[in-house]
């Protein structure tokens, strides 16, 4: 079978309202502005992906650095590796990194979703899985005591077994506060996982780690800046609660870096920043090397099926972005996300809402 060729890549900038501000101890994201990437085959059918840009700010670059690199490859074949071996060549002297390697990522994504369509199968049957529930965690944010128990209580209730919360408040006891208050508000059958968002200095994550050791915490997600490999393994060696890293990783070899370095025992790549989906095989293959179960960040109607071909999948992170664009969602029940077995992912634009939260 011969492959279809990319005729058109069509890349537009929305930046769209979520229920809840995501508050971190860095920082607040009050919108989701994302990038939608059509790619358009001459086999009739479109690859559809999106990219989450976390601040306007950085809107408009995206949008323009996925417009070029979908300029590259148009007229040629719909082939991912090939892909992904082109735009590592044509940036290896500026860095394929940052917003390069997010738009990289988006249009793989976009290319797996076309190919996909083409073969008339969902993504995780082509990359050779199964559809089947998959585990699923609801993520929620800094949100104090009361919202924080509220939805709490919410996600148990619609039967998810774990429920991430935004840690990094002005002090400790602040932290235990919230942790303990999560906690009884589930029950024991639900775990409790945290997040620092990268808040932390080294001293102050092992003094604060070791005083929640006590919590029954599922992980402690990136509690200093992600770069500081040597600091995660100190941290690592004094502490006792799993840590977890890896949504910032922007390439398989950052991954590798870090599992070298004895920084996780956990790992969460972001499709986005890894790589796509072509990036996401290969962070897959280093988990099960190294035996690291892998869980994913964000993106989950692409996520939902890389778990189904990922040897130490763990969780599938629930965090609503594109949904006010989608013309369906990806579907959640007793706690797991459910993909269908539509060709590609699923991915299709609700063009009245493009169209209302245009930036």
């Amino acid at each position: 079978m011969d492959a279809p060729k990319i005729t058109e890549v069509v890349a537009r900038a929305v930046n769209v309202p979520i229920e809840y501000p995501v508050r971190t101890s860095v920082g607040i994201v009050d919108t989701a502005p994302l990038v939608l990437i059509d790619m358009k085959t001459d086999a009739g059918v479109t690859g559809r992906s999106y990219l989450f840009t976390y601040t306007p700010i950085a809107l408009a670059a995206t949008l323009e650095m996925t417009r070029a690199l979908g300029r590259l490859v148009t007229g040629q074949p719909l082939a991912p590796a090939a892909m992904d071996a082109l735009f590592a060549s044509r940036l290896r002297l500026v860095g394929k990194t940052g917003l390069a390697q997010m738009a990289a990522s988006g249009l793989d994504m976009a290319a797996w979703d076309a190919w996909a369509q083409h073969l008339k199968q969902p993504l995780a049957r082509v990359l050779g899985g199964e559809l089947r529930p998959v585990p699923a965690y609801d993520s929620h944010s800094m949100d104090g005591i009361e919202l924080g128990c509220r939805r709490a209580e919410g996600a148990a209730r619609a039967g998810y077994r774990a429920i991430k919360t935004k840690i990094g408040y002005a002090t400790l006891d602040e932290d235990i506060a919230v942790l303990r208050a999560l906690k009884k508000a589930v029950g024991p059958e639900v775990r409790i996982l945290a997040d620092y968002n990268q808040g932390l200095t080294v001293p102050e994550a092992i003094r604060r780690i070791q005083a929640l050791e006590g919590e029954d915490l599922g992980w402690i997600e990136e509690p200093t800046v992600q770069e500081n490999l040597r600091g995660y393994a100190e941290i690592r060696s004094r502490t006792r609660v799993p840590v977890q890293m890896g949504e910032n990783w922007l390439s398989a070899d950052d991954m590798y870096r870090a599992l070298e370095a004895g920084a996780c025992e956990l790992a969460m790549p972001d499709a986005m920043k890894i790589g796509g989906v072509t990036g996401w095989l290969k962070a897959a293959a280093l988990a099960q090397t190294y035996g690291i179960p892998m869980s994913s960040h964000i993106f989950a109607e692409f996520s939902a099926h890389l778990l189904q071909v990922t040897p130490t999948a763990h969780y599938l992170e629930r965090m609503v972005l594109a949904d006010p664009v989608l013309a369906s969602a990806l579907k959640y029940e007793h706690g797991c996300a459910v993909p269908d077995d539509t060709p590609g992912v699923g991915i299709r634009w609700d063009e009245a809402a493009v169209a209302r939260y245009a930036a």
